[in-house]
């Protein structure tokens, strides 16, 4: 015959529903976090653009903040820690601090610094150097070529230290798809300031004809 213990069943089941009310509460407040974090540090990302740097200092800081909070919730519950909207808000953190640096000169925020996994921290590596295509693209059409290389040049560093990590995807996160992405990019950029320079030149060389013309 059954063990009719339907009252003790009854509050197994119950305390098991609070639990997962209270986790799904914590992961609402974790993905409204995540946005607000994503978004400071697109803020950030459009000053640096605009060469508005103290403005991108201030959202960075903001994004910080963000981060913290969104973080230091999840420290018993890595199964949030790890969801897809938490990286990716935390990919997006690092991407613009690295960013930030390498525009500026300034020093690299590392993974501990920035409360990140090694997957997060490698894949914002590639969508910054993603992001300096715009910064070389600009400068060329000012016709500063000579500026917009050493961007290109960065860009293919951070390229060639990404294909020495082979892992699975598994382990990666997915890096190698974002791997793959930036050798496409730094490509369509390698090709661009190649234009862009042999115009200058032909440029150059116009000028010294018409000059000898009188």
């Amino acid at each position: 015959m059954p063990n009719r213990s339907g009252e003790a069943l009854d509050g197994i089941v119950n305390g098991i529903v609070q639990q997962m009310e209270a986790i799904s509460q914590l992961r609402d407040g974790t993905l409204s976090r995540s946005r607000r974090l994503i978004r400071d540090c697109a803020r950030s990302i459009r000053a640096m653009h605009r060469h508005e740097l103290v403005a991108a200092e201030e959202m960075l800081a903001a994004a910080r903040r963000d981060a913290q909070e969104m973080v230091e919730p999840l420290g018993s519950h890595p199964e949030l820690y790890h969801a897809g909207y938490t990286q990716d808000a935390l990919k997006e953190l690092v991407e613009a601090h690295l960013l930030y640096a390498f525009i500026t000169g300034g020093p690299l925020t590392t993974p501990a610094e920035l409360g990140v996994t090694g997957p997060a921290y490698l894949k914002g590596l590639t969508e910054a150097a993603t992001e300096m295509r715009r910064f070389a693209l600009d400068l060329m059409r000012q016709d500063r070529v000579e500026e917009a290389a050493p961007y290109l040049d960065m860009m293919d560093e951070i390229y060639s230290l990404l294909l020495t990590v082979d892992f699975p995807d598994a382990i990666t996160g997915g890096l190698r798809r974002q791997t793959d992405i930036l050798r496409g990019v730094l490509e369509r950029t390698r090709g661009d300031l190649t234009t862009a320079v042999r115009q200058q030149k032909m440029q150059a060389a116009l000028r010294r004809v018409e000059e000898r013309l009188g």
